[in-house]
């Protein structure tokens, strides 16, 4: 599957379709630096080279991937969110990563539930999973905010990590997560909403 073929989304703020070579600037920043901490870096440029190209060649292997999220008007990209099942994973997970100078504007909870309703609708998945450093408090409250709850039967993927499990396609469906989800991303969308306290993706 080329880039091209991959399907776009959009969503109130933001477009997320396949990496692209113009992309990856922002990318190779993002994992050379602190930020990437969690998931394995930083890298160095050849490290952080075959991590986009397997960014892109998942999508031909299973089918999907991580989309680069981007704003719609103005199409800077933001960061990655998706579905992700290297070799060694158990499950099918959701991930994401947004920028550093990008986070705290909920752009990775809104491109994530869009990602996750596209997985749960248009793929037929029944559920899914995160895999999160302990230590990785922003993602933790990430996906406690898309409704995920910690998992302490289900295997991890090296020992290292805590699983989260994501509220299954039918638990999800017409709740008050879901309704609870959208809310929020409407309250980062109003040009006059301003969050307070810490920065949350």
């Amino acid at each position: 599957m080329a880039t091209k073929n991959i399907p776009v989304l959009e969503t109130k703020r933001l477009v997320l379709r396949g990496p692209e070579a113009e992309d990856y600037a922002a990318f190779k920043a993002t994992f050379a630096s602190y930020r990437s901490r969690f998931m394995g870096g930083p890298l160095n440029p050849y490290e952080t080279w075959m991590l986009y190209a397997a960014e892109i060649g998942h999508w031909n292997i299973r089918g999907y991937g991580m989309w680069m999220i981007h704003d719609k008007v103005t199409d800077e990209t933001y960061g990655m969110a998706g579905g992700w099942k290297p070799a060694a994973w158990p499950e099918a997970e959701l991930a994401w990563i947004i920028w550093p100078d990008k986070a705290g504007q909920g752009y990775a909870l809104e491109a994530t539930h869009a990602a996750r309703k596209y997985f749960y609708n248009q793929l037929g998945w029944e559920g899914a999973v995160s895999y999160l450093d302990p230590k990785n408090l922003d993602s933790i409250r990430l996906a406690e905010r898309l409704g995920a709850v910690k998992d302490k039967e289900a295997p991890s993927v090296d020992g290292n990590d805590v699983v989260y499990r994501h509220p299954s396609a039918a638990k999800l469906a017409d709740s008050q997560i879901n309704h609870g989800i959208e809310m929020e991303i409407s309250h980062y969308a109003d040009p006059m909403f301003k969050p307070k306290g810490y920065a949350l993706d």
